[in-house]
């Protein structure tokens, strides 16, 4: 063989050892391009990471109690405003708490601006792999089984869940043998009740003060004052009604009861009568074990619409929830920070009433 042959072979078998060597040492060997490498960072450090650019906003925490943990917030409602207020919740427990919060809303597929009347197209929900802990304030939403699969898994991993105002009838599906997960439907009969009933303790079963003519006062159980939940609570009100409960069962712990109003305002005095004697609760816990046999903390309230999250007692309730969901009732303070932050001038809540033409990336945090 010609000297410069072997001179060949040789060069060759040299640069394929030292590229096999670089591939050893990079832990890939299938031709990817730098950003598929393995990094040394933990996958589950950054919230943004995990689920990248799309239409959601994403609270990235910092210190805090709530550093490295992760709440993932479902917006999604014709009527009680849930695109404003998980989003301001978003804000607090990001800004003032250290938690990382990613919301996710009802999307117009074709604007990509928030849409609460487009019940199936929720974009995201992935983002509940990597969570800690889901608020959910849905209101009769189908989605896809791909996203359903992301719910599901999520509510039986054992990981803490906060139901809002209309998540008691989070999921309605217009067929039933079109989903695979027809037991989430609120009026299901596999879960009699459905997610509502058979998950945070309650279904849709109707108004019990009148709708946008009596407000809500809520009047803490005086067995429960001392709850986590509770501390540094003084004072709850919201202009939303409130809801008549049936079903809720004695595993529940009702925290607050629901007061009816005679007015609108905050100074109106109760309703006398039947109607609130007995009163309804209002923010109860109960224990929900899956399919996986692990126990999950659910804290449920009928309350919850953006113009409710006026009332700092029940911000301060919602803040705290997430601190005893999350095993971290030690470090609610005796008046957690609820501050609202930036501009809040939620909208009053009615079918249609949401603003148009707003997109998640314009309600991101101002820097």
């Amino acid at each position: 063989m010609p000297t410069t042959s072997i001179s060949v072979l040789l060069l060759a078998f040299a640069a394929s050892m030292i590229l096999g060597c670089a591939r050893s040492d990079t832990g890939r060997d299938d031709g990817s391009d730098s950003s598929a490498m393995h990094s040394t960072e933990d996958p589950d450090e950054e919230a943004t990471a995990r689920l990248g650019e799309g239409p959601w906003v994403v609270y990235e925490g910092g210190d805090g109690p709530g550093k490295g943990k992760h709440i993932v917030l479902l917006a999604g409602d014709e009527e009680y405003r849930s695109e404003e207020a998980l989003p301001q919740l978003g804000k607090i427990l990001s800004v003032h708490h250290g938690f990382t919060c990613t919301v996710l809303f009802s999307i117009n597929q074709d604007e990509g601006t928030i849409d609460p009347n487009n019940s199936s197209h929720l974009p995201g929900l992935r983002a509940l792999e990597n969570a800690d802990m889901m608020i959910i304030a849905y209101r009769f939403r189908a989605p896809s089984d791909d996203d359903m699969k992301f719910i599901d898994d999520f509510v039986h991993s054992g990981k803490p869940i906060l139901g809002m105002r209309t998540a008691t009838h989070a999921f309605s599906f217009s067929d039933l043998e079109q989903t695979a997960y027809p037991h989430y439907h609120w009026q299901a009969s596999e879960w009699p009740g459905g997610f509502g009933q058979h998950v945070l303790g309650e279904t849709w079963v109707a108004h019990h003060g009148g709708h946008k003519t009596e407000a809500t006062r809520g009047i803490i159980n005086p067995d429960d004052q001392d709850h986590p939940i509770l501390r540094g609570v003084e004072d709850i009100f919201g202009r939303t009604d409130v809801y008549a409960i049936k079903n809720l069962t004695d595993e529940a712990n009702v925290l607050v009861h629901g007061q009816v109003l005679q007015g609108m305002e905050p100074d109106d005095p109760p309703v006398e009568g039947t109607q609130n004697d007995p009163m309804m609760p209002l923010v109860w816990t109960r224990p929900f074990t899956g399919d996986q046999g692990i126990t999950s903390k659910i804290i449920c309230t009928t309350m919850g619409s953006a113009d409710d999250l006026l009332s700092e007692g029940l911000r301060r309730v919602l803040i705290n929830a997430c601190y005893w969901g999350l095993n971290l009732q030690d470090q609610i303070p005796g008046r957690s920070n609820v501050d609202i932050v930036g501009v809040f001038h939620p909208t009053f809540y009615g079918s249609n009433e949401f603003v148009p033409g707003i997109k998640p990336v314009d309600l991101a945090l101002e820097p």
